[in-house]
């Protein structure tokens, strides 16, 4: 039988000590490319987001080369003549911004119309509270009747449903145009 001395015992903490060592070294090292991989993901995350953006910027405006074309033929059908038709209208005042999609203009009657690729009920809101601030952006139209619409190449489930109730005109592409989806009983509101 063998009998264990204290040189053994101290060269046994020795050997642990040096493989906690050499594991606190490899776990500093698996840290070390842990965060590099993060650093990685994230700059790839950044650029898809980026072209994501891009992406959709492009799918908006295509979807705004459908529907303003479209706009005269549709709301003179619902009788308002159109005279106008204006794209990408922004204004700046005292350091706000409001943007118009499509500007529909005639002698009695302005159409603001908000388009989206894809048009969900929180768009719907934010559009509502846009219109509200209308008429502060451009009191050159302050003689004329204030009409909403609003226009999705993908209308989610109950936008269309809620932006009629709050007495928008609801645009969407049918085939190779775009037509209201309101109902001919339809009274769009005045703001």
């Amino acid at each position: 039988m063998a009998t264990t001395t204290l040189d053994d015992v101290w060269a046994l903490f020795r050997e642990v000590a040096d493989s906690q060592k050499q594991v606190a070294a490899a776990q500093k090292e698996t840290d070390r490319k842990f965060q590099e991989t993060d650093r990685k993901i994230s700059e790839m995350n950044r650029e898809v987001n980026k072209r994501i953006g891009e992406l959709g910027g492009q799918w908006g405006l295509f979807v705004e080369n459908l529907v303003a074309p479209a706009c005269e033929r549709l709301f003179t059908e619902r009788g308002i003549p159109v005279h106008m038709v204006s794209r990408r209208v922004m204004k700046r005042m005292g350091g706000d911004t409001l943007e118009i999609d499509v500007l529909v203009v005639n002698a009695e009657h302005v159409v603001d119309v908000e388009v989206k690729s894809s048009l969900g009920v929180e768009e719907v809101r934010e559009f509502l509270e846009d219109l509200k601030r209308f008429r502060q952006f451009f009191p050159e139209y302050a003689d004329k009747r204030l009409h909403g619409a609003v226009a999705g190449m993908r209308i989610e489930e109950g936008a269309a449903a809620f932006a009629y109730r709050q007495g928008l005109f609801v645009l969407a592409p049918t085939g190779d145009s775009v037509r209201i989806l309101n109902d001919a009983k339809f009274a769009p509101k005045i703001w």
